[in-house]
Formats: C-alpha cells, structure tokens, sequence
C-alpha cells in the first residue's frame, strides 16, 4: 500500500455498470467475481481485520453502496454508506471435510451464490482456516459494477503486502469524510440533467446531420460506402452469432461449481510461440480442446460453439476500479484435433476481431439498455447471454510475492460470474503461474470432474507443443 492519498473513482456509474445492478432482478443475471487465494499459513485474525479496516479508509470505494435514482431516471450513484460496519462484510470460517482444495472450492462456490444485500456496499471477504498443510484461504467477492477483473486486481496490489512482516505497522487512515446525496435529491439532479441535456441532444444531433448530409453531397459513393462499412461492423459487434448452442451444455440452474488449473507461465508462452500465437491464444486453443474432449466423451462434438470474452479498454487516464472492457463474441471451432492447427484458427479470428471498425458491440447499445425497466432489461440481457456456452477471460495477476496479513498468498484463482451462460474460465497470473478457475453451472456440465479432466488432457496437449523436439 502507499502512502499517498485516498483512491478516488467516479460517483456516477456508467451504463454497463448499471446494466450489470439492475439486471440482477433475475437472480440467474447475478454478477459476482470471485477471488480464492491459498495462503501458506493461517495469518493473525487481528491482523486481517487491520488490513481490511486500512484498505476501506484507503479505498473509500468499498465503503460505498448502490443509490438508484426514483423511476430509473438515470444512472445509479455510489454514496458513501452512513451505516458501514466491516462485520457486516468480514468473516472467519473454519473448513469442514478433509480441508482439502475440492472442500475450500465448494465452500467458496456456495458462499459466492448468495446475493448481496442491495443496501450495503456489494462486497465481502472470508479467512478460511482448517486447510491441510496448516495452509489457510482468502476469499473476496465484489459486484462486477464495483469493478471488473482487471479493476480488481489494481485494487488487490496496492493493498496486499509486499512482505511477511514489515518493520512498522501502518497507521490507521482517518475515515474519509465525504457526503452523499439522498436518495430525492440523487433523482431531482437526475432530472434536471436529462432536462438541461435535451436541447443540447437535439441541436448537436441537428448539426451532426446537416455536417453529414454535407460530407455526402461532396463524397457520395466514398461516404456511403464508409457509413455501410461502420454499420455492418456495429452489426457484427452488437449482435452475437447465430450459433446453435451445444445440445450438451443446455441445462441452467443457480447452482455453481468451482474447478481449478494450475498451468507453467512460461511453457504456456513457449507453446503458443511454437504455434505461431500468442499466450492467450494457446489458452483459448487449450480451453476449446478441452470442450472438444468433453463432447466427444458423449459422442456429440457440435462444428462451433459461441464464445465470450471481454476485452481490456481500460486507459492510463481511467480511475482504478470500475469497468473499462468491450465484450466481443464469436463461433470457435470445436472440431479442429490438431492443438497447433487451433491455437492459429483462434489466433486469426480474434486478430479479426479486433480489426473491426466498431469492436464494443456492448457499450454502442449499454446506454438504451440500461435506461430499460430493470424487469424488461432482464428479458433481454438474459437473452442474449444465455446463448454464451463459453466465456472466457485473460487477467494479468500477480507478478511478485504478495501478502495478506503475514500469510504469503501461493495461488490466487479467479472465478468470473456466470449470468446465464454454461461455462466461464478465468486464467488470472501468479508469478510464474498461471492459475485458471472455471465457473460451471451444474446443470449444464452434469459431470463437472470428467470435465476437469478433459481440460487437464487438453492443456497437457497444447503444452506438449513448446517442448524441445516437438514440430507443431
């Protein structure tokens, strides 16, 4: 942590943000990331309460509830919570069973399905004592509107240690002193913006379309082939492919469960080097093996499956925490064997992705849709997620040894949310690891082990292409 000042973030919300709260009207939309981290031993319980304390005076974000305006009539803004208690958002549960990994990624799976209270800031954290080895779990949730997974872990490195024990205790921040607006006034400034805007909205749109009538008239062809170019690339960003979903993967229910992969960093780079692609592409290339593998178990292997996966568009400008990503979709190839041949197929259809015109699909429509009634937004965000049979995200992680309380963290998983689709797999760094937690619905994998062990067989596949003597 440093010792600079208070983190500020932005009050207001934005419209991806508020897509995300108030969706959450169908408990299947619910969004929560999801952080599991081994620790090397069980930490000092005073200490960890210390660490959390400091981090909510240094970061007043997680102070902060949800504060939606009356009617919907803009965007929701975060507050200062005038009843925050760190109790109600910090606990310490001793592990059942053997204390062994499956035990902690069930306890986490259950824990992170339970909604958050839409009153209080959308976040808690968890010490798990009990784990085999004397180890000991950390577990943190937050709403994805408070952050997304890059977000987070900016937040995670300025407030884990760098080391076991440092030479002095920090002192406690004073509390920021802040004020928030209630809930009347939040909805009369809302309302007065909308009526402030109008005019403006109406002459700027004026203006736009007497400046384009005139680029016509002086370009015709040139300027029609252009908006056609921009329309059918916002098109194809907006609008998800028609894939059939797989008729293995249809079940939906509310229950999660949690798998774990432990990958080398570096021979992960070597083999999608080897392939003539990226890390991320022989991590998708492994993942979509794994799928493969896992159809073919029960002897349909559907040609595509329809894959989503954010994009980072965070800048050096944006404010730590928050939302800044695009969400591209596309069909994957399920039924290429050879792991080199799909680590280049996956490499070129996201290489076209990003040459689109318009790449946000999301954030071109996130406005209208989030001015919705929460009940029809539902309807349609529900709708289109539900035809993801795989998500998939690349967070860069931990680079150095980090800290919580003492206890040096070993492994640090992230499990992003699962608002209606089947599967999501988040590779999340750790120094020379790379830690990869899947979010699977069970009633879509109804053999979530024989799974695991398609992936495990998949990724030691794609592995196999950077070693010495292998020809991809």
């Amino acid at each position: 942590m440093t010792d600079d000042g208070p983190v500020r973030s932005p009050s207001r919300m934005n419209a991806l943000e508020a897509m995300m709260w108030r969706a959450e009207v169908d408990p299947r939309l619910r969004s929560p990331v999801t952080i599991v981290d081994v620790l090397d031993l069980e930490p000092d319980w005073e200490r960890v309460v210390e660490a959390h304390e400091q981090a909510t005076r240094f970061v007043p974000r997680l102070r902060d509830r949800v504060l939606e305006p009356w009617w919907g009539w803009g965007l929701p803004e975060w507050s200062p919570d005038p009843g925050f208690t760190l109790s109600d958002h910090l606990e310490r549960r001793r592990l059942g069973g053997t204390g062994g990994r499956r035990d902690l990624l069930d306890l986490a799976a259950a824990w992170a399905s339970a909604p958050f209270e839409r009153d209080r800031p959308p976040w808690a954290a968890m010490l798990v004592t009990g784990l085999e080895d004397g180890r000991a779990g950390y577990l943190l949730k937050i709403h994805h509107s408070l952050a997304d997974g890059l977000g987070l872990v900016q937040i995670l490195r300025l407030l884990h240690g760098s080391e076991r024990d440092p030479a002095r205790a920090r002192p406690l921040r004073a509390v920021p002193d802040r004020d928030g607006p209630s809930r009347l006034g939040l909805t009369g400034r809302r309302a007065v913006g909308l009526l402030d805007a109008a005019p403006g909205a109406v002459l700027a749109g004026l203006g736009w379309a007497a400046g384009a009538a005139e680029r016509v008239v002086s370009d015709p062809l040139g300027r029609t082939r252009d908006g056609v170019t921009f329309l059918a690339s916002a098109a194809r960003a907006a609008v998800p492919h028609r894939v059939p979903p797989s008729p293995l993967l249809r079940g939906r229910s509310l229950d999660r469960r949690f798998l774990t992969w432990d990958v080398d960093l570096e021979e992960l780079k070597h083999a999608g080097r080897a392939a003539g692609g990226s890390l991320n592409d022989a991590y998708l290339a492994a993942v979509l093996g794994g799928v493969a593998r896992y159809h073919a178990r029960f002897g349909v292997v559907p040609e595509n499956v329809s894959v989503g996966m954010p994009m980072n568009t965070r800048g050096s400008d944006d404010a730590l925490g928050g939302n800044h990503w695009a969400g591209l979709r596309f069909a994957a190839p399920l039924r290429e064997t050879d792991p080199a041949a799909r680590i280049r197929l996956v490499r070129d259809v996201v290489a076209d992705l990003r040459r689109e015109r318009v790449m946000d699909g999301l954030g071109l429509i996130a406005p209208l849709l989030a001015s919705l009634p929460p009940v029809l937004l539902a309807r349609v965000q529900g709708g289109a997620t539900r035809r993801n049979d795989l998500q998939a995200s690349n967070i860069p992680g931990l680079s150095r040894p980090a800290f919580i309380a003492g206890a040096q963290i070993e492994r640090s998983y992230a499990f992003g949310p699962l608002p209606g689709g089947a599967v999501m797999v988040a590779l999340m760094s750790n120094r020379d690891t790379c830690c990869i937690g899947a979010t699977v619905d069970p009633a879509a994998v109804t053999e979530p082990d024989v799974f695991a062990a398609c992936l495990d067989e998949a990724f030691a596949e794609v592995l196999a292409l950077g070693r010495p003597g292998h020809r991809a």
